[in-house]
């Protein structure tokens, strides 16, 4: 690996919607200390990547409202290294975005793209994974990304069926992608044994991911790059707030990963959890005798079992005959709910919204 030459995208533009209450629109989960150590989701990512290049070459994708949120995290990156989505175009957009910025500053750089809210215990192992992925992504024409062996027949991850020949470095070919299966199918990929979940964390040169949008998704790099010579310049935002809105609103897995013929993975156990979901974090989290996660408030549980708690400071729970539920009080919201049910969360929340209680 070539430290002048690697550089970090963070994304962070997202609000959380499943970690709703919790995470609103204008404090969104990664900026949150979810985990009650002193720090954001996003500061902690920020660091472990110090540990495979300076400040300078670490960027974050975010969008516009929440530039003042990564500064105040993040306060050694330089404003520029700031990148404002003027509108949520899904992650497709931002990646062409950046990965074109990058290339117009160097025309030999490697980008390592990973979310900003996710769990690494292993972290040295980690890094290590990155490194040989980007060692394999410099001296092949390879979309790389880490994938995480699955302990349960999850349904909010996404899967990678991987061919059965090592490449090297642990590297094996891909063979597709799955969304977010039903739980039966989800089930038969743990017991197929060649599936791995997918991370959201990749690694190419710059040039390769271009490539694979002029063949898989024009309509998104055309449109970005109609003027690149505004890139990296004053003029940037001006010019990238008139084309980022026009361009085609898609994940990248469907835009790229889902099409391209030369992406490739690397298992990689490094104690991951992206923590998208309240379930994730209570699998996550230590849990007591009861099998509940609760903070540490004055409460009074009953036959409460395999719930997770979360009030206020300095408020009084009590609570009796509940098995598996969700008890989230953010001081505003009040929200008592099944975790097998917690998918449709995200609807909760919008159906709310619509209707203004909030």
């Amino acid at each position: 690996m070539n430290p002048k030459n690697t550089y970090i995208a963070i994304m962070a533009g997202g609000v959380g919607s499943r970690f709703w209450p919790y995470s609103r629109e204008m404090r969104p989960k990664q900026f949150l200390d979810i985990l009650n150590v002193g720090k954001s989701l996003i500061r902690l990512t920020f660091e472990r990547f110090l540990n495979l290049v300076e400040p300078d070459h670490i960027f974050v994708l975010t969008n516009e409202k929440y530039r003042d949120l990564v500064k105040e995290h993040l306060p050694e990156i330089p404003n520029e290294n700031i990148i404002g989505e003027p509108s949520r175009n899904n992650t497709a957009p931002c990646i062409a975005y950046t990965a074109l910025k990058l290339q117009q500053l160097n025309p030999e750089a490697s980008m390592v793209v990973a979310p900003s809210d996710h769990v690494i215990l292993k972290e040295t192992a980690f890094l290590n994974k990155i490194n040989d992925a980007l060692e394999y992504s410099e001296n092949n024409d390879a979309l790389v990304t880490l994938g995480i062996e699955p302990t349960r027949p999850d349904t909010g991850y996404g899967y990678i069926k991987r061919e059965g020949n090592n490449l090297g470095k642990d590297t094996y070919k891909v063979e597709r992608f799955t969304e977010k299966p039903d739980k039966e199918t989800a089930t038969s990929f743990l017991t197929e044994g060649s599936y791995l979940w997918n991370a959201g964390i990749f690694i190419w040169k710059t040039k390769n991911i271009i490539a694979a949008f002029n063949k898989n998704a024009p309509q998104i790099v055309n449109k970005l790059s109609e003027d690149l010579d505004k890139l990296n310049t004053a003029d940037e935002a001006s010019y990238i707030a008139q084309v980022y809105p026009q361009t085609d609103s898609i994940s990248i897995d469907y835009a790229i990963l889902e099409k391209a013929n030369n992406v490739f993975t690397i298992p990689a156990d490094i104690a991951w959890s992206d923590l998208g979901t309240w379930n994730s974090l209570h699998a996550y989290l230590e849990k007591d005798v009861d099998g509940n996660v609760c903070s540490k408030n004055p409460m009074k549980l009953y036959n409460v079992n395999n719930s997770l708690v979360k009030i206020p400071d300095g408020k009084m729970l009590v609570a009796k005959d509940l098995d598996g539920y969700f008890i989230i009080d953010d001081g505003e919201v009040l929200m008592i709910y099944p975790k097998e049910e917690e998918q449709a969360i995200k609807q909760v929340r919008s159906s709310i919204e619509e209707e203004k209680f909030l």
